[in-house]
């Protein structure tokens, strides 16, 4: 298909750039084949029924925004913004740089030069190699755990970059772009449809006899990279760690059996899923995925969907486009626009009802 296709006008006011307080007080939109309902976040509940499945992605973001200096030179040193977005090992990352034409292969880079420092002193790191785009591979002089609280001290949350753009990060974002049951650390960006739950809600749904679920699936910053291709089959996707254990596997199987639906909150939790189930079957999964779902894919494990607003022209338009339908994902957009619902990560919500087969 042509990526065109999955284009819309989308005014900057609707970029939100905070989040609504309380989380669950969050506009949802909930897009059914034949209708659009306006609904708030926290009446989730009484669109569900007993026997359906939430399915979360438990993954945490780390602080991997670094900023420093380049060093070495005996030049003036150009101010470095480094996105750590993919552990190669205990003292290697990959990360994209701004500006990387001012690198090189050998240069070393001070993270903590700005006067923000941790217990540890400065942070260092050597460039080990150069790719495209700006994407770097970074050797640092910490190893593992030291490694990981160096960058926790000095780092800020990764804000995708039409946020970032817009203001400066904070500390309330360290609270603020992280889901209330994250828990296992490796992400640079948030899954972000899991950033309306509060404990209230999901302990509400749990009494009406709603499951939960929890995988995980690291999600890279090459989620925010545009697709540059004009047809969708030339677009080359990122590739991101993710586990389904096997008792998770059980489990879902089972309630599907009794009639419950499996509903993913995010689209990263839809395409690991997905990804466990390409044989056909959903198996216990633990690899890495680059799955690039578009119109014509057929679901095996999703049955609704649990969203927020996406970019024009992105993977993730398109992901919803195929499962709801593309005309029926632009109607709804045109709604959300018209009736004033914020957009992208830290904006309103959509509940995603499959198109008709």
């Amino acid at each position: 298909m042509r990526v065109s296709d999955f284009d819309f006008e989308l005014p900057d006011e609707r970029i939100a750039l905070r989040p609504v307080n309380p989380r669950d007080a969050a506009k949802l939109l909930v897009v059914r084949p034949d209708r659009l309902d306006d609904r708030i976040f926290h009446e989730l509940p009484s669109l569900l029924r007993p026997g359906d499945v939430l399915v979360f992605n438990k993954t945490k973001v780390i602080p991997a925004a670094l900023t420093g200096n380049r060093i070495g030179r005996g030049e003036a040193t150009p101010r470095i913004e480094a996105l750590l977005h993919q552990r190669l090992d205990g003292s290697r990352w990959k990360a994209f740089a701004k500006p990387g034409k001012r690198l090189a292969v050998g240069d070393k880079i001070r993270f903590g030069a700005e006067g923000r420092v941790c217990l540890l002193g400065v942070l260092d790191a050597t460039v080990e190699e150069k790719g495209e785009g700006g994407e770097i591979t970074l050797a640092f002089d910490f190893h593992g755990p030291i490694l990981d609280e160096a960058i926790a001290a000095l780092g800020d949350m990764p804000l995708p970059p039409y946020i970032a753009g817009k203001r400066e990060r904070d500390d309330q974002d360290r609270a603020d772009y992280q889901t209330i049951y994250a828990e296992e650390e490796g992400a640079v960006a948030a899954p972000t449809a899991g950033l309306h739950f509060t404990s209230g809600l999901m302990k509400t749904l749990q009494e009406i006899g709603i499951k939960e679920e929890f995988i995980t699936l690291h999600v890279g910053a090459g989620t925010f990279l545009p697709v540059k291709a004009e047809d969708t089959a030339e677009h080359r996707m990122h590739s991101e760690w993710g586990e389904v254990p096997a008792d998770v596997v059980d489990r879902l199987k089972e309630a599907k059996a009794k009639g419950g639906r499996i509903i993913p909150v995010g689209t990263t939790s839809l395409r690991l899923l997905e990804s466990a189930a390409r044989s056909g079957e959903l198996k216990p999964f633990r690899d890495t995925t680059d799955i690039f779902i578009t119109p014509g894919y057929r679901f095996r494990v999703a049955d609704l969907l649990i969203t927020n607003f996406h970019l024009p022209r992105s993977t993730l338009f398109m992901l919803v486009s195929a499962f709801a339908g593309l005309e029926r994902m632009k109607s709804a957009y045109a709604h959300a626009i018209q009736e004033s619902y914020r957009f992208y990560s830290y904006g309103d919500a959509s509940l995603l009802f499959p198109a008709p087969s």
